[in-house]
């Protein structure tokens, strides 16, 4: 398509009195791998509720694919072809890997076919193994996926939102609580996935993004501060001052 994918326009968030997010305005183009990042109290998870749809903005607009989006109900996203990971996993522990992948991709395509019988589900067994193999899970298909380790359950979480074959895929600081390995697995499979489709991190750690990212967004106490390339967000004096100053 042409023109941006994602459009947020002047959304600002509050709750009560106090406004998390002020007058913020981004474009996100098609194929691109753009992190939304800031310190703490940035408006960074404000940011990302709003554009999954977990918050109606309190002004402003949304726009994806040229379609306002405003205020759309959460469980629409999917059906337009946005999907998000978040920072808390949320899978299924009780269940297999493979059949957290499964059940995630029936609902996509079999809303109320939950009970039929496993023998008619050739075509989602296979696609759940496939998206298993594309996040380096296939060797792990039968574990229980409370026995998986922290960055597999991530990983697990991802293929679970790749389930909806989404245009856009939110994550959010989808390396927290990862040992230096894990981190680096997940860069990886990041970085494979941004070939694929668009995909839009939110994250806090500078560094990890720097060599990650080909754009930045850069949030201050729920405003815009900045964008552009990693070079760019290095040189810029005041994100230097508010941000990299800090020790991140």
């Amino acid at each position: 398509m042409s023109g941006p994918l994602l459009e947020v326009e002047r959304v600002t968030q509050r709750f009560g009195k106090f406004t998390a997010l002020n007058q913020v305005s981004a474009s996100f183009e098609p194929g691109k791998l753009t992190a939304i990042i800031g310190p703490n109290g940035a408006g960074k998870s404000t940011f990302f509720n709003v554009v999954s749809g977990a918050f109606a903005p309190s002004e402003g607009r949304i726009r994806f694919q040229g379609r306002d989006i405003t205020g759309l109900q959460q469980h629409e996203f999917a059906r337009i072809g946005i999907a998000k990971s978040f920072q808390i996993t949320t899978v299924f522990k009780q269940l297999s890997a493979h059949e957290n992948v499964r059940v995630a991709a029936q609902m996509r395509t079999t809303r109320f076919e939950l009970l039929k019988r496993r023998a008619r589900m050739t075509a989602l067994i296979d696609r759940a193994d496939a998206l298993l193999q594309r996040v380096g899970l296939a060797s792990f298909r039968d574990r229980t996926a409370g026995d998986l380790a922290h960055g597999q359950q991530r990983a697990l979480e991802i293929a679970m939102a790749l389930a909806s074959d989404p245009v856009l895929l939110l994550m959010d600081e989808p390396t927290a609580g990862m040992s230096p390995e894990e981190t680096t697995v997940m860069m990886r499979l990041i970085r494979e996935l941004a070939d694929e489709r668009t995909v839009v991190l939110v994250e806090h750690k500078m560094k990890l993004v720097m060599g990650l990212c080909e754009r930045l967004i850069v949030l201050h106490h729920g405003e815009f501060l900045a964008e552009g390339t990693p070079d760019e967000i290095r040189s810029n004096a005041e994100v230097r001052r508010v941000y990299l100053g800090e020790g991140h």
